[in-house]
């Protein structure tokens, strides 16, 4: 995730991301340049006059685009501050955990937590980002790595009851903050599992080209050849846009814009090592 001053508008204004945003979209705006150019051209060279067409379509059709990018983005920043909020309570649910963990006089039964606290948040990251972890001692059995350590820290709880290191109360504190990671682990899969649904994310796409398509026959009576970088600019800014938008609403990647999943993690790990060690 970018970290910025919010403040300093000089640096937003030329910050290397808009540089980013540009070449990805640079192949594109080319085409649409060219497309622009060949309209202005055939009006000016083969008709007599320019066709004058009427900005009121485009401009009613511009304010139900916006309102439908409003909703698109509000709808990724969402799943983005979700997932930042699942991510901060499991920060807060392992020094809690860790912190019960060590009150038990059971050194080898706390080494437990202190692998896996950590360990569960690194297996979650690497399953959100469907990668293969590489935390040891996971039972191989196990195809889903965060189930596995969670069950290894239950397993570790219950036998800390059998043995009279905990009481009944304390197993069951601990049974609450290992069902509350188990929430976490869903809420976001459910989060990582649910895009937008196709049909719109295809309705937003083909609506906003057409709506590009179709500006140069309604801005080159008005602009003449400045309708060219006119097209372009609205083309970038739309497009930019739904590009951001695309970018949030999987918040569990290594984009610019998503969570800092692997700090996170650090942050995780360096608590629990503080309690526990």
């Amino acid at each position: 995730m970018v970290s910025y001053n919010p403040k300093n508008w000089f640096q937003l204004i030329f910050h290397a991301y808009s540089a980013q945003v540009f070449k990805r979209l640079f192949p594109s705006m080319l085409g649409i340049g060219i497309f622009t150019t060949g309209v202005c051209w055939f009006e000016f060279e083969w008709l007599e006059t320019p066709v004058n067409m009427p900005n009121t379509v485009h401009s009613m059709l511009g304010f139900v685009l916006s309102l439908f990018l409003v909703f698109r983005t509000n709808t990724a920043y969402d799943r983005w501050w979700e997932g930042r909020k699942q991510w901060g309570a499991l920060v807060n649910v392992s020094r809690t955990l860790a912190q019960r963990a060590r009150l038990v006089p059971d050194r080898e039964g706390r080494n437990a937590f202190l692998q896996g606290i950590p360990g569960f948040a690194h297996s979650l990251k690497h399953h959100l980002r469907r990668e293969s972890s590489t935390m040891p001692d996971v039972p191989t059995h196990w195809d889903h790595a965060p189930n596995a350590w969670v069950a290894k820290l239950a397993d570790q709880a219950v036998s800390w009851k059998k043995r009279g290191k905990i009481t009944d109360h304390e197993h069951w504190l601990f049974e609450g903050n290992l069902e509350r990671m188990t929430d976490i682990l869903g809420a976001c899969e459910r989060i990582l599992k649910t895009p937008i649904p196709y049909s719109y994310s295809m309705f937003m796409k083909k609506f906003i080209f057409l709506y590009v398509i179709t500006l140069p026959f309604g801005f080159v009576g008005t602009f003449s050849w400045w309708t060219i970088p006119v097209v372009m600019g609205v083309f970038y800014v739309l497009v930019s846009i739904e590009l951001i938008a695309e970018e949030i609403e999987d918040p569990f990647g290594e984009d610019e814009n998503d969570l800092p999943l692997n700090g996170l993690c650090e942050t995780i790990q360096t608590n629990t090592e503080e309690i526990l060690s």
